[in-house]
């Protein structure tokens, strides 16, 4: 890599902070572009997912993780562990709560961030669904709380003060040269993506259990001039799942291929021939084989 002349800036910057608070919409918008699903779902964000701005003067690195939560199994455990890690590299941290979350959640969490050196911002979320002398009653227990960080209300949603925070973001940017070549998007492969566009079908289109025991495989990715040819697993820890993912006729994961067949040409900007494919691996969240397969432990 080419350093830099004198003056670059580039660091860390990275978004933690319980599931479903909008923690993966506000990357997006911060990147400016679709680098992590979204849903309404709460979890769905399972890894740590860099996305790199650069500008002449300037590399940010944006780091999205999953939600912090108590694990049940060990995929959980391994989802927290990109959580915590989060905290050991950051230049600046962003701690994204809401207006509907308790702001004692995540005790145990919260005195780790309130011990960082570094720059925290606290981002309370989803104002556009609180009222100003509620809206101040947050911001004062979140002050008692982390005392040290920067309170910054907005709406990811409607991309409400965001470029405010952008701003913000920017000026505590320290000297560096760039960490990633200057015109990476992302540290993820182009299979990753594949894997999340598909996962992120499962979640709107099954409901309950179903989309938090699927995990999603890209077996075969093969570009050509003008299109690229995937085939997928759909892996699941049951037969019943399986017969769920499918559906009467192969009608749900038929619909599940088209959706993810659309957006990943609009992703890539070419033809995608999409095979799925449903596979049983009972258990698979809590064998340490698979998961380390599937990418979510930790070096």
């Amino acid at each position: 890599m080419q350093v830099e002349e004198s003056g670059h800036r580039s660091g860390f910057v990275n978004i933690v902070g319980n599931p479903n608070v909008g923690k993966s919409t506000l990357i997006n918008l911060l990147v400016g572009e679709r680098i992590s699903i979204i849903t309404s779902k709460a979890q769905t964000t399972r890894h740590r997912i860099m996305g790199i701005v650069n500008t002449p003067e300037m590399q940010i690195v944006y780091s999205d993780t999953p939600g912090v939560l108590r694990p049940n199994y060990k995929l959980q455990q391994e989802m927290r562990e990109f959580s915590e890690s989060a905290l050991g590299d950051a230049d600046v941290l962003v701690y994204v709560t809401d207006v509907v979350e308790k702001a004692d959640k995540n005790a145990d969490f919260l005195a780790r961030v309130s011990r960082m050196e570094c720059p925290v911002l606290l981002v309370i979320n989803k104002i556009d669904l609180s009222n100003q002398e509620a809206l101040e009653q947050l911001v004062e227990e979140w002050r008692n709380i982390l005392p040290k960080a920067e309170i910054h209300p907005l709406s990811a949603t409607n991309n409400f003060n965001v470029g405010l925070l952008q701003k913000r973001i920017e000026s505590l940017i320290p000297p560096s040269p760039p960490y990633f070549e200057k015109d990476a998007l992302t540290d993820k492969p182009a299979r990753f993506f594949v894997t999340e566009i598909i996962r992120e079908k499962i979640l709107l289109y099954y409901q309950k259990e179903i989309p938090y025991a699927a995990e999603v495989v890209v077996e075969e990715f093969k570009e050509e001039k003008t299109i690229i040819r995937i085939k997928s697993l759909i892996i699941v820890e049951r037969n019943s799942q399986k017969g769920i993912i499918i559906g009467p006729k192969g009608a749900a994961i038929k619909r599940v291929g088209s959706m993810a067949r659309r957006d990943l040409e609009r992703f890539f900007g070419k033809k995608i021939f999409l095979e799925i494919f449903v596979k049983v691996e009972k258990d698979w969240r809590n064998r340490d084989n698979l998961l380390r397969a599937f990418g979510y432990q930790l070096d």
